[in-house]
């Protein structure tokens, strides 16, 4: 990797020659594809390396940042170009033959003004990376010195299915928090909120930065507590139980009894229990992170709030390509690629959806089978909306009752209760949601199935409780505002 990396660095200033001259220049579209493929070859390059080593200065991750996203915008709008294009080939027969032609999506795809907008968005992509690479070649040449945290496998999914995507630089905002001491060995307790939608991957954050070798060195108690841990019996027992520790840690470590809480807050916390936790952090001088979808929390904090937000379109659909086509080349595939773009619209939203539906899809690479996947997910949610009025993933991601289509042949829809995730080596249910949805099984009353499980820290296992039912209207109204309508999960 690093001998790349040379190679890349040692041809920027060639490079950057060529772009100044092939900026005045009018190239034909197919010259820009080119262009931009080669660029962005580049730019992954430089991402895939800085991923794999831990770097702290706060400027080089704000500019590798940047390169992501600038990356990640330029294979979303060269991929979308690629799909513009089958309608020249026998794609277009092959679309027809299975009804695809009359989806809405490829009226948008199949217009020249489209083709003029994209072509346009093709330069400006290849260009807009080309600048930023440039103006990094310096910083490029320090990466390499940084440490590596892992070693990193032959195959960009087996790297995604194993990090943390996305968020580098918020991982080094917190870990420069955590680490960060009081001038004076002041003994305030200092507070950070992070807050985000649900499953945007807050607790994710918070379990990376949490087994970083530099936190554990630096804090000698790490607790983690959730709302049902806020009894009054729980916290005095846990008060009572820092005492203790803060004593010992103070005469047996070097770590002086340094204490991190860890407060994942689902619903409200109330000044009392809040009080009870902050005043036993008190004797160490320790920190605390509470996390929340709630901005409510903010008030807490010492520090400014860190918000988490989604992934941008084009970032969820590098993730979900990488993922969906493994160790296959996308470009050899182009039929499948127009589909896995189209249903990863179709399922756009947290990274949990986008790794069950991927690892779905990368069992069988076949046009047919991800045709069948993408006509199943449309016509439940379809079905769904045209009953209850809404979009089905905004009420699955509130957690209330909701139905599920079934690919199997005999009638009956997937009736969803609850939604909860088990942690670390809890039991999980032996039945898998996908196995329900195929019709390879089918479990009488209600049971709890297997969503999936997350192979990244904190290592959660997501669970529902639900059954095989009809999907039933009765009393029902059709308007956004009703609390408890049913939805696809």
């Amino acid at each position: 990797m690093e001998i790349v990396l040379s190679a890349v660095l040692a041809e920027l200033t060639t490079r950057s020659i060529n772009f100044f001259i092939n900026k005045f220049s009018k190239p034909t579209i197919r010259d820009v594809e080119d262009r931009l493929f080669r660029i962005l070859h580049r730019a992954e390059v430089i991402v895939d390396e800085a991923t794999g080593r831990r770097i702290t200065d706060q400027a080089m991750l704000q500019q590798l940042d940047m390169i992501r996203d600038a990356m990640h915008r330029g294979y979303h709008i060269l991929d979308v170009f690629m799909c513009q294009s089958l309608d020249k080939g026998d794609i277009k027969d092959q679309v027809m033959s299975h009804s695809l032609s009359k989806l809405n999506s490829l009226k948008e795809f199949w217009s020249s003004s489209r083709n003029t907008q994209i072509s346009e968005q093709l330069e400006k992509a290849h260009d807009d990376l080309s600048s930023m690479i440039i103006d990094m070649k310096e910083s490029l040449m320090f990466l390499t010195s940084y440490p590596l945290l892992y070693r990193q496998p032959y195959s960009m999914h087996i790297l995604l299915e194993n990090c943390m995507f996305g968020r580098q630089n918020e991982a080094e905002l917190v870990i420069k928090f955590l680490l960060n001491t009081q001038p004076h060995g002041g003994k305030e307790v200092e507070v950070l909120p992070i807050v985000g939608p649900t499953k945007v991957g807050k607790s994710t954050l918070v379990a990376h930065v949490c087994k970083d070798e530099r936190v554990r060195d630096h804090f000698s108690e790490i607790w983690f507590m959730r709302n049902q841990d806020f009894t009054d019996g729980e916290l005095s027992t846990f008060t009572e139980g820092c005492a203790m520790k803060h004593q010992h840690c103070v005469l047996n470590s070097k770590k002086d009894g340094r204490l991190l809480i860890v407060v994942d807050l689902a619903g409200n916390l109330n000044e009392e229990a809040w009080n009870k936790l902050y005043s036993a952090c008190v004797p160490s001088g320790g920190k605390i992170i509470v996390t929340s979808h709630s901005n409510k929390i903010t008030k807490l904090g010492t520090v400014r709030a860190l918000t988490l937000n989604y992934l941008s379109n084009e970032a969820y659909w590098y993730f979900f390509k990488t993922l969906a086509f493994g160790s296959t080349d996308p470009k050899l595939h182009p039929r499948l690629l127009y589909l896995a773009m189209e249903i990863a619209r179709t399922v756009y939203g947290n990274l949990s959806r986008a790794n069950t539906t991927t690892s779905t899809l990368r069992e069988n690479i076949d046009f047919h089978f991800w045709y069948k996947i993408l006509a199943f997910l449309r016509g439940s949610i379809q079905k769904v909306v045209s009953r209850f009025g809404d979009h089905p993933f905004d009420t699955a991601d509130q957690n209330k009752p909701s139905y599920f289509g079934r690919m199997a042949t005999d009638s009956g829809n997937l009736v969803i209760y609850h939604q909860y995730h088990q942690r670390f080596s809890d039991e999980v249910p032996k039945i898998k949601l996908q196995d329900v949805i195929h019709g390879n099984v089918r479990p009488d009353g209600k049971f709890e199935a297997l969503v999936w499980t997350s192979s990244i820290a904190p290592y959660h296992s997501y669970v529902i409780t639900c059954e095989i039912g009809e999907l039933k209207t009765a009393g029902v109204k059709r308007k956004r505002s009703m609390k408890n309508r049913a939805t696809l999960y």
